[in-house]
């Protein structure tokens, strides 16, 4: 990856609907070699798709918690299942596995605190191998959605 694919992942995270001929123009390139690079880091992996960034609030999901996961047993075949598991609930916007305690850690969103704690009881707290869930709420995001460094 040299300068000139910086610039175009650059541009892409600032706006991922700009057409080829935009693109080439912002990274001072013919469409074509443009459109040869994006191709290829679409292919590498580089670039692993095109979103719309939706506002949760404008969709009806104003509550937002972090969860923290503590597995009572971490064997391959029980964090499978919790992965497996975890991956079915939308309401799961994003999960990390970390390395030490707590085990991972979720991002929740959901309509209210009402809805948070069905959440919680019925779906987070049975998940397989689950020892103690810990929460906290979101405040106010502070950094989101921040494009990647060059």
């Amino acid at each position: 990856m040299d300068a000139v694919d910086q610039k175009i992942l650059a541009e892409l995270q600032q706006d991922g609907r700009l057409t080829v001929t935009e693109l080439a123009a912002r990274v001072r390139l013919s469409v074509s070699p443009c459109h040869r690079r994006l191709r290829e880091l679409e292919r590498s992996g580089a670039i692993r798709g095109y979103r719309a960034v939706v506002d949760p609030a404008a969709v009806g999901l104003t509550f937002e918690a972090l969860v923290f996961v503590s597995m009572r047993q971490e064997d391959r075949d029980t964090v499978a299942d919790f992965e497996r598991a975890l991956a079915d609930i939308p309401h799961v916007l994003d999960a990390q596995r970390l390395f030490g305690e707590p085990d991972y850690l979720l991002r929740v969103a959901t309509a209210d605190l009402a809805a948070f704690q069905r959440l919680y009881d019925d779906r987070l707290a049975t998940l397989p191998g689950v020892q103690r869930l810990t929460s906290t709420l979101v405040m106010k995001h502070v950094v989101t959605d921040r494009p990647l460094p060059a």
